[in-house]
């Protein structure tokens, strides 16, 4: 089993960077997930095939979250 995952490409290509294919200029799409075991390891949203990270162009991140915010009600018990 290959261990040599290059985090580095792990964290470039996020849940919810939006990437353009270089095959498509113009087409963007919005990565869903990379899968570090894949090959190839990046799957996105409405595309129904992996791509490699060559095949993409990062448009934006501005939709990624660092973390979910989730209101909580605090209570407190008397």
């Amino acid at each position: 089993m290959n261990t040599d995952i290059d985090w580095d490409e792990v964290f470039e290509y996020l849940p919810r960077t939006i990437v353009e294919l270089k095959a498509k200029p113009n087409v963007l799409y919005e990565i869903d997930w990379y899968e570090a075991t894949m090959v190839p390891p990046i799957w996105l949203v409405g595309d129904p095939r992996p791509r490699y990270p060559h095949e993409l162009r990062i448009v934006s991140r501005l939709k990624l979250q660092v973390c979910d915010l989730t209101h909580i009600p605090l209570v407190m018990e008397a």
